[in-house]
């Protein structure tokens, strides 16, 4: 049995194909390319009891990741987060059955692990040395900490105002860590540069393959942990939209294995701030490309992307499942988040929030029914982003006691 069943890439604008064993980045149309395996060889020697007998990593699907040489993978454990009942936020929202996919709960305390870990080891395995890639924390994070596992040397383009603690984890990895003020798509341009004058691998999101077969593994792992059946509604955060292209392609991957139902696929939801919703706004007006957003600004800092190069794949998904598009306000976000932690204990981040908060409001609109198996995708830990909660709190002097 082979550890991975590895095909070529594809343009899914154009068609074009493409080798994978050799680096690539975007198609000559200017489009993402996408991974595709010998499925059909996966099916007649892997079934999905032999999978879930594995360790619970997202390596245990390797035979559906691009790392052919085992040798070549630099992991720190991640994958196969919990899938935890949030019953005490569905009975508010009017959902009965509403879970909660916790991706703070993975090194480097975010979804971008997934990423970092593929990302990483098939750049390894391809013999990158050099990368540059602009991020708005997180994945700049991830993909520092895991190149330094790696040995590789990570350029990383940050905007002034990101998280200072993603900052901190970039900084302490050893990366060329550099700030610009400006947005990510500032960030984009520095980094453009330094690949076409450097020749650096661009890690920027879609620019390279492999970071979405990371991210599918949460397709994986939901079907998996509902006993390969799928929910009625996912939702996520989206920025880039990787995610949700990840995931979608993972459940039509599953569909083809025969490991799930081809009668059903849930609706994607891809949720965005109205301060930054391009996205939202190609959906209403039933576009397949979105516009640039300009002046964007949210406190949910992963999901501030003007314009995602992947928008189109982002927009398929939730055409194909018909799903939708919804923003959803800073009030309503940092509310959701202190209903988490008030009522499950979970410290999630703001984007994880911003999930809450539309399938609130499409509860109310009846889109989501009140028997639907609903997940939110919380993409990372709230103390990540501590200068979006406030801490105040009545001061004791020394010696006084507490007066109920």
């Amino acid at each position: 049995m082979n550890y991975s069943y590895l095909s070529h890439l594809s343009c899914p604008k154009c068609g074009t194909e493409y080798s994978a064993e050799t680096i690539q980045q975007l198609c000559t149309c200017g489009s993402p390319l996408l991974v595709n395996y010998h499925l059909d060889l996966v099916k007649s020697v892997l079934t999905k009891e032999e999978v879930s007998q594995r360790e619970n990593s997202l390596w245990k699907y390797h035979e559906l990741l691009p790392v052919e040489n085992p040798d070549n993978i630099v992991s720190m454990g991640e994958g196969m987060t919990p899938l935890l009942k949030t019953d005490r936020i569905g009975r508010k929202l009017g959902i009965g059955h509403l879970l909660m996919k916790d991706e703070g709960l993975i090194p480097t305390g975010s979804f971008k692990a997934r990423g970092a870990a593929v990302g990483i080891s098939k750049a390894k395995e391809l013999g990158v040395k050099t990368f540059a890639m602009p991020t708005n924390g997180n994945a700049g994070a991830a993909w520092s900490l895991y190149a330094a596992r790696a040995g590789i040397v990570p350029y990383i383009i940050m905007p002034l105002d990101a998280p200072l603690i993603t900052r901190k984890e970039t900084a302490i990895s050893g990366a060329n860590l550099h700030l610009i003020d400006g947005l990510i798509s500032d960030a984009g341009k520095v980094v453009a540069q330094l690949v076409g004058e450097e020749g650096f691998y661009d890690a920027s999101t879609l620019k390279e393959p492999y970071r979405i077969e990371g991210k599918k593994t949460m397709g994986y792992e939901i079907a998996e942990q509902l006993n390969w059946t799928v929910p009625d509604v996912i939702l996520y955060p989206t920025g880039g939209g990787v995610g949700i292209i990840g995931i979608y392609k993972a459940l039509l991957e599953l569909q083809e294995l025969g490991w799930i139902s081809k009668d059903k696929l849930p609706r994607l939801v891809a949720v965005q701030a109205e301060g930054c919703a391009p996205i939202v706004k190609a959906f209403e007006e039933g576009k397949m490309e979105s516009e640039f957003w300009e002046n964007s600004q949210t406190d949910a800092f992963g999901i501030n992307v003007p314009k995602a190069i992947g928008d189109f794949l982002v927009l398929q998904g939730i055409y194909d499942t018909n799903g939708c598009a919804i923003a959803v306000s800073e009030k309503e976000i940092h509310a959701e988040q202190s209903q988490a932690a008030k009522l499950e204990g979970c410290f999630i981040c703001p984007e994880g929030a911003a999930t809450f908060a539309a399938a609130r409001l499409l509860r109310e609109r009846n889109w989501i029914k009140e028997d639907e198996t609903v997940v939110c995708l919380n993409t990372g830990q709230g103390i990540k982003y501590p200068e979006t909660v406030r801490a105040e709190a009545p001061l004791l002097r020394k010696g006084e006691m507490l007066k109920l």
